[in-house]
């Protein structure tokens, strides 16, 4: 039935800008690494005009043209919005009920935008060539070899398809995480039908307010869900924009529930790169300075390991010394950040070029949380720590499990492993109690004892 969706006419669908234009008009920030999506940044600029499934409009009721889309479209659904929930740079979004009563959110990719990603890469692969011929400097040629890789696998529908369902099944333990299901037969390349979801935007908190949301629950959630895909599955969405990450009060049991959109861009990292990964985040958050060089120079960074902790953390350089745990992020910190960035630009570029290709996405999907993070006002909790942390001493303890056959070491290590998870909890409880009013009432009962 979905290919019948997909013989309905083109009358008209125009990108107003490319790949140049973005170029032209934007004002680049090389400390925002949404660059590394280029391809979708740079149409997301663009105005997109015209699409197949809203043009009725342009075409006058009672002709045949009219007829012969009503017809396709009643064909497969009971009801189909011909305006659109939402616009993106590939595809936009339409909310339908299929003839058995049942929502859907039906996702169809813009029809010319297959033929207009190939142009945008190549302009902006002549561009990147162009300024690096002028100035030296800049070597981005790394943007154009992520856009190359990863734009084929975002244009196919089903690829997003599949990949929400395998996330959906490696985080079927998240009880607050909602991940819409495929209608596989009403899905090709380009369309994509799936449960219909609604919910407020996760960086929404007078929405979050107005329906009873904790913001700090949301934050602390984001933060798990993102602590599995990282460290112990090693397969992450990435890009968690607002407008893919929808928050809501589930109607039936009345608890908060993160629903996570557009599965086109997953990252797959490779085991011996998430050890070394784990490694460094333990090192950063215990203050661990020699295994924050190692796991640094490891991961590519070389002599440059210092710059990578800050850019890896959006700390600065004495923050991370002090404990990005227990040194809480000020507003001189932040201006300080941003000076830096600039300051060393080169440096930066030449990190960049160093590291492996799968951090490249990871660097941008921290970026994404840590900006949502801000928003809420939750950045650098020490819950994220925590269950930062949590993750890691999993992944780390699976790891090692999956190196020997010793059904002895085997425990030795499983029994290792609660014993730090444990104590991770108590630590966590501590921080509880202090936080609470008992905690508070104990502290003040304290602060009168000789």
């Amino acid at each position: 039935m979905a290919l019948r969706l997909l013989k309905v006419p083109t009358l008209a669908t125009a990108v107003f800008a490319s790949s140049g234009f973005y170029l032209y008009k934007k004002r680049l920030d090389f400390n925002d690494l949404s660059l590394i999506r280029f391809g979708r940044a740079a149409a997301t600029t663009a105005v997109i005009s015209y699409d197949y499934l809203t043009a009725f409009k342009y075409v006058e009721y009672g002709t045949e043209e009219y007829w012969a889309l009503k017809s396709k479209l009643s064909e497969l659904f009971a009801f189909f919005d011909e305006t659109p929930q939402g616009a993106a740079s590939l595809a936009q979004v339409h909310k339908a009920v299929l003839h058995d009563g049942r929502t859907v959110a039906v996702k169809v990719q813009h029809p010319k935008v297959q033929q207009q990603s190939s142009k945008d890469i190549l302009v902006m692969e002549m561009l990147v060539r162009g300024v690096h011929w002028l100035f030296p400097d800049f070597a981005f040629m790394w943007l154009v070899e992520e856009a190359k890789k990863n734009m084929p696998l975002e244009l196919n529908f089903l690829n997003e398809g599949h990949n929400s369902e395998i996330v959906s099944n490696k985080l079927a333990h998240l009880t607050f995480l909602k991940v819409p299901l495929i209608h596989w037969d009403l899905s090709t390349k380009r369309v994509l039908t799936m449960e219909f979801a609604d919910g407020g935007q996760v960086n929404d908190r007078e929405y979050m307010k107005a329906h009873g949301i904790n913001v700090n629950e949301i934050s602390e959630n984001l933060g798990k869900m993102y602590s599995e895909m990282i460290f112990i599955h090693g397969f992450v969405h990435c890009d968690p924009h607002p407008g893919n990450v929808l928050v809501r009060k589930c109607q039936k049991s009345k608890k908060t529930e993160i629903i996570l959109l557009d599965h086109g861009l997953y990252q797959v990292l490779q085991p011996d790169f998430r050890v070394n990964y784990c490694r460094l985040w333990q090192s950063l958050i215990q203050q661990d300075m020699p295994g924050v060089e190692r796991y640094s120079r490891k991961l590519g960074a070389g002599d440059l390991y210092p710059l990578f902790a800050c850019v890896l953390t959006a700390r600065s350089w004495t923050a991370v010394n002090s404990g990005i745990s227990s040194v809480p992020v000020t507003l001189s910190e932040d201006v300080e950040i941003r000076t830096n960035a600039a300051l060393y630009l080169p440096q930066i570029n030449d990190l960049l070029n160093r590291i492996p290709r799968q951090m490249l996405l990871l660097l941008k999907t921290n970026d994404l949380l840590r900006g949502i993070e801000t928003t809420l006002h939750t950045r650098a909790s020490s819950s994220s720590f925590i269950n930062m942390s949590r993750c890691c001493i999993r992944a780390l303890a699976r790891h090692k499990r999956s190196k020997i056959e010793s059904r002895r070491r085997c425990l030795q290590i499983t029994l290792t492993e609660c014993f730090h998870l444990w104590r991770l909890s108590m630590y966590e409880l501590f921080l509880w109690l202090k936080g609470s009013l008992l905690g508070l009432r104990v502290s003040n009962l304290l602060a009168f004892l000789p």
